[in-house]
């Protein structure tokens, strides 16, 4: 199998991957890419939540149970790819800097990361851009204070071309009623 993606920018093209193999492994065993934690490993902890975007937008993605396969034609972006170009740090980055929102840090990059996509989505609610994500250390107040601090900011520059995809203008229209899906079936 063949697929091509893009990650933190750059055009990746693998093939004759494994099927079976998960966004998690490849990140951190094939890219060296070690940002992105392995925790539970069963998409409950939060720890390896990367950023995927396609048409439909941008959303935060467990790559624990992320097969490799669902990247292509996708845009992947890792705790790696937030800095930008010269290095400067994602608003949610500073913030959590700024509000003390890591301890241990094992738990860190899968929250920026959820929040980093849920700024770009346009998720204003902090509870929910961080529901899939656990953290022992801290109580999530500062957390959540860091959230609210980089949810004053704008989203950089060089993240803003992720931003909710409009919709492909070769998608075709869904059919509304059964007749019309009997219809659009035997056409």
């Amino acid at each position: 199998m063949d697929i091509a993606f893009i990650l933190n920018g750059e055009m990746v093209e693998l093939r004759d991957i494994d099927p079976c193999a998960t966004a998690l492994d490849w990140l951190r065993e094939e890219r060296g890419l070690t940002g992105t934690k392995e925790g539970c490993n069963e998409g409950d902890c939060g720890a390896c939540t990367v950023m995927v975007t396609d048409h439909t937008g941008t959303s935060a993605m467990n790559a624990c149970i992320m097969f490799l396969p669902q990247l292509n034609g996708k845009t992947l972006t890792t705790i790696e790819g937030l800095a930008g170009p010269d290095g400067a740090l994602h608003p949610v980055q500073e913030a959590m800097i700024e509000h003390h929102g890591s301890q241990c840090g094992f738990c860190t990059p899968g929250i920026v990361v959820s929040l980093a996509a849920g700024q770009i989505a346009g998720e204003a609610d902090h509870a929910r851009q961080l529901a899939g994500n656990l953290c022992r250390c801290t109580g999530y107040a500062p957390i959540l204070r860091a959230a609210d601090a980089a949810a004053a900011k704008p989203v950089p520059v060089w993240l803003a071309g992720l931003g909710p995809a409009p919709a492909q203008a070769h998608e075709p229209e869904l059919p509304a009623t059964p007749e019309a899906l009997a219809a659009y079936l035997t056409r």
